[in-house]
């Protein structure tokens, strides 16, 4: 492995100039003019700040890659809009795919006659926002063998964005084009939940030398039998990456999500009777939860309405898994200690609290107080990670922290400024550290440096956050230095 040396460096909460040595993958030394390694890598940082690399906690990194080259329809008011910017966008492929629909304040209903006036047998599938729905052409719902046409919820849509995926053809540059951005964004490791079987696949992409970020890669129930088959157990390194990837958690649903309305809530929407959807029962839940313990794996457990929340906690503690509760967007103030008690980890996504201020404001109006609810987890003892959601937010743990501290990203006030985080939190939830965010030796050699301490950085400057350089385990991964 590559030694280095980074000299003349500010550490975020410090300020003190100091150089800090990285050999075999981890810091050796940190202190004021370090004597040199013989044939290390030297790098001047000139006083910029550093700081531990950056995690995204929760991402579909192959969706994510393939976002940018998709139609956005986000943004539109209505289906009639959507259909127009997808007209607009003048596609010449066989098969139309856009992205980023959010039809819960919508005035019309995103059929299928729409498309198909629109695309005349064509195939045309737009994702929603959320990921949670998918909105077909006649034409397409004949090509995937979908159910039907027009809106598709849960395990209908995602079984259309799984075979979306299949014919996507190689994504190769697309992946390492996503994670190049992801490094120049100060990104040296991501939780990936593709669904796909995910530690296959990273493994492979790392074999064949896409070496730019740490993956803890997540695992589905369908593939826990090939995992078995291979030996993987959760935390264990996965062999020929050198570290870079290592088994994750099962990735489990417990209901839907806010924009579809399938949240599992204790109260019925403001829009209609339905409380949304429960993905298993509450026996169901515990015993996937079992198995997870019994065959050593964590579990990622979506759950976003407070029902869901509740019986995600319940599972918790029936099965003594362990593992994290992904999005909790609305909670009971009955649960909120039960995440310190039980040592379960509040994965939330930050921007999504802005994303969906209006939905909120429409569908749980009566209860919006509790709803994406971060510093109420942080005061009741949650250990937070943050994360994207990518593609539903962007792979920026920037901007993750901007909305994380201001709960706004425009000249609108903050949205229930009583959750904001405090800047000292948002860092170490992006960090992955529990009692600070200083360096030390023994850490894992993944630094970053950037033209401005992130503790003096207003919100839109954290947004825009300038990173000159990206290092994972001593090897530099992104630099704009000279």
């Amino acid at each position: 492995m590559e030694s280095l040396m980074l000299r003349r460096v500010r550490v975020i909460g410090d300020g003190r100039l100091v150089d800090i040595a990285i050999d075999r993958g981890h810091i050796t030394a940190v202190g004021r003019a370090l004597d040199p390694m013989p044939g290390a890598n030297q790098i001047d940082l000139d006083g910029r700040w550093v700081m531990p690399g950056l995690w995204d906690a929760h991402v579909h990194f192959t969706q994510w890659a393939r976002f940018l080259a998709r139609i956005d329809v986000s943004g539109t008011s209505s289906a009639a809009e959507a259909v127009q910017r997808l007209v607009a966008a003048n596609p010449q492929d066989a098969l139309i795919v856009g992205r980023g629909f959010q039809d819960a304040l919508w005035p019309d209903a995103p059929t299928a006659q729409a498309l198909d006036l629109a695309f005349p047998g064509r195939s045309v599938v737009v994702v929603s926002h959320d990921l949670h729905s998918v909105w077909l052409s006649s034409a397409a719902a004949a090509r995937f063998g979908a159910p039907s046409a027009g809106l598709l919820r849960e395990a209908e849509a995602f079984a259309i964005q799984v075979a979306l995926g299949k014919v996507a053809g190689d994504d190769t540059a697309l992946v390492r084009a996503a994670a190049q951005r992801a490094a120049a964004r100060g990104v040296v490791g991501i939780h990936d939940l593709e669904m796909a079987d995910n530690v296959a696949v990273w493994q492979g992409r790392v074999l064949a030398g896409l070496r730019t970020l740490r993956v803890h890669a997540g695992i589905y129930p369908e593939h826990l039998d090939a995992s078995d088959q291979r030996g993987w157990v959760g935390g264990s390194v996965v062999p020929g990456t050198d570290g870079r990837v290592v088994v994750g958690a099962l990735k489990v649903f417990s209901d839907g999500s806010l924009n579809t309305r399938t949240a599992l809530t204790y109260e019925p929407y403001g829009t209609d009777a339905s409380v949304g959807h429960a993905a298993h029962s509450p026996r169901e839940l515990a015993n996937l939860l079992r198995e997870a313990r019994a065959r050593r794996l964590e579990v990622a457990l979506h759950a976003i309405g407070d029902l869901a929340v509740t019986r995600a906690l319940d599972a918790f503690e029936a099965s003594g898994a362990r593992g994290s509760i992904e999005h909790a967007q609305l909670i009971r103030a009955a649960d909120l200690p039960r995440f310190a008690r039980l040592r379960i980890i509040a994965s939330v996504q930050p921007q999504h609290a802005i994303d969906d201020r209006e939905v909120t404001d429409a569908v749980w109006a009566d209860r919006a107080e509790r709803a994406f609810a971060y510093r109420h987890l942080l005061d009741a003892g949650a250990q937070l990670w943050l994360g994207s959601d990518a593609p539903v937010a962007p792979l920026d743990p920037w901007v993750t922290m901007a909305a994380a501290v201001s709960r706004t990203d425009d000249e609108q006030d903050s949205w229930h400024a009583e959750q904001e985080l405090p800047r000292e939190a948002a860092l170490r939830a992006s960090t992955r550290r529990l009692h600070g965010v200083w360096l030390v030796p023994g850490m894992p050699g993944d630094v970053i440096a950037m033209e401005t301490d992130p503790y003096e950085a207003t919100a839109p400057q954290l947004r825009q956050m300038s990173v000159a350089l990206t290092v994972v385990g001593g090897s530099v991964t992104h630099s704009t230095l000279s």
